[in-house]
C-alpha cells in the first residue's frame, strides 16, 4: 500500500518507518494544504492531522485513495461524504489521551482559579511580589458541570471530585453506574448551565454540537461562571462568547481550541484572498479580542500535546494502516 503521511514534526518519520517496516511511505512535513501540486495516480492512503483538510478536491488529486489515516479523534477535518462516496475509509484514534486532555483542562481550571499565569506576568514584568488584583477563588464546594461525560470528560469528574467538588453531567447516553460510582448527577443542559460556577466542555464537534453554546445557552447560565474548551472551537459561537464576557454572564474563559484557529496562523491569505468570507474575518477579529482579554486564557490547541499520548497516538494510527493493507481494517468512522 502506497502511503504519503503528512507529518507534524520531523522526528516521526524514523519513529514510523521502523514500526511500518518495508511500507512504501512517503513523509512531508507540514499539512497537505502546504503542497498544493501534489497529485498522485497509485497513492492509497493519506495519513494526516487535523491541520490537513480533505475534501472533494483533495481527494480528487488520489484517485487510487482508499484509505485517510487521522492521527486523531475527531474527524470534522474530512468530507466523509465525499469519502464515502468514493469509497474511501476514514480511520482515526478513537482513545489516546482520555487523561492527558482530562488533565490540561483541569491545569486551565486551576490557572484560572487562582490567577496563576497573571502572578506569573506579574513577577516576570514588574519583579516585584505584590498580591494586588491576584486573589483567586476556592474549588472546594464549587459545582462542575461537565458537557460530554465519555472517556476524557470522566477523567475530569475524578479529578474534581478529588478536589472536593459538585459535579453535574451531560451526556446523549448516560451511565447510571458510573454517575453512583464517581459521586456526580446528570442534569439537563439548561439545569447545568445555571447551577454551574465552571462549565467544561467535552463533546465532539459534528452538526448536532455546533455552536451548542450561543446567545441562548449563554442566557441559561450562572452569571460569572467560567468556561473551559479543550474539544472544538466551534462548539461555542464566538461572537455569543465575547457577548457574554462583555455582558458578565461570564467571568472568564480557558480556551484550548477557538473557532477559526486555523486562520490565526495564516491572516495575510486570509485579508488578501479575493473574496474573504466577512464572517470568517469578524470571527478573527473577535478572537483577536478573547487573546487579549484580561480574563481569557487562550492557548494553541495543545491538551493532546505530551510525549506519551503523542506515541499512543502515532501506534494506534501504525496499527490501522498495518490492519487496513492486512484486510482486517480497525477503528473506521463507519463502524463506531
Amino acid at each position: 500500500m502506497k502511503i504519503h503521511y503528512f507529518a507534524n514534526e520531523d522526528w516521526e518519520e524514523s519513529y514510523v518507518k521502523e514500526k511500518l517496516g518495508d511500507a512504501d511511505i512517503t513523509f512531508h512535513t507540514g499539512p497537505l494544504s502546504a503542497f498544493p501540486d501534489l497529485r498522485d495516480d497509485s497513492a492509497e492512503a493519506l495519513c494526516i492531522f487535523i491541520d490537513s483538510k480533505v475534501g472533494e478536491a483533495e481527494m480528487a488529486r488520489f484517485p487510487a485513495l482508499k484509505l485517510i489515516a487521522t492521527r486523531s479523534t475527531g474527524f470534522d477535518h474530512i468530507d466523509l461524504a465525499a469519502a464515502k462516496a468514493r469509497g474511501i475509509a476514514v480511520a482515526t484514534v478513537p482513545f489516546y489521551g482520555e487523561n492527558t486532555v482530562a488533565e490540561f483542562a483541569f491545569a486551565l481550571l486551576l490557572a484560572l482559579s487562582r490567577r496563576i499565569i497573571d502572578a506569573r506576568e506579574l513577577v516576570r514584568k514588574t519583579g516585584t511580589f505584590s498580591q494586588d488584583g491576584l486573589r483567586g477563588f476556592d474549588l472546594a464546594g464549587k459545582t462542575l458541570g461537565v458537557v460530554g461525560c465519555g472517556h476524557i470528560g470522566v477523567h475530569m469528574i475524578r479529578m474534581a471530585r478529588g478536589f472536593g467538588m459538585n459535579v453535574l453531567g451531560f451526556d446523549m447516553h448516560q451511565d447510571e453506574g458510573a454517575a453512583r460510582s464517581l459521586g456526580f448527577s446528570y442534569a439537563a443542559l439548561p439545569d447545568l448551565f445555571a447551577q454551574s460556577d465552571i462549565v467544561s466542555l467535552h463533546v465532539p464537534y459534528n452538526p448536532h454540537t455546533h455552536h451548542l453554546l450561543n446567545r441562548e445557552t449563554f442566557a441559561q447560565m450562572k452569571k460569572g461562571a467560567y468556561l473551559i474548551n479543550t474539544s472544538r472551537g466551534a462548539v461555542v459561537e464566538t461572537d455569543a462568547l465575547v457577548e457574554a464576557l462583555k455582558n458578565g454572564i461570564l467571568a472568564g474563559a480557558a480556551l484550548d481550541v477557538l473557532e477559526e484557529e486555523g486562520d490565526l496562523t495564516d491572516e495575510t491569505q486570509l485579508l488578501s484572498a479575493p473574496h474573504p468570507k466577512e464572517e470568517e474575518l469578524k470571527t478573527v477579529l473577535e478572537e483577536h479580542y478573547l487573546i487579549d482579554h484580561p480574563r481569557v486564557i487562550v492557548t494553541p490547541h495543545i491538551a493532546f500535546n505530551t510525549d506519551e499520548a503523542v506515541r499512543r497516538i502515532l501506534d494506534t494510527t501504525v496499527d490501522n494502516l498495518k490492519a487496513f493493507a492486512g484486510g482486517k481494517p480497525e477503528n473506521l468512522v463507519e463502524s463506531r
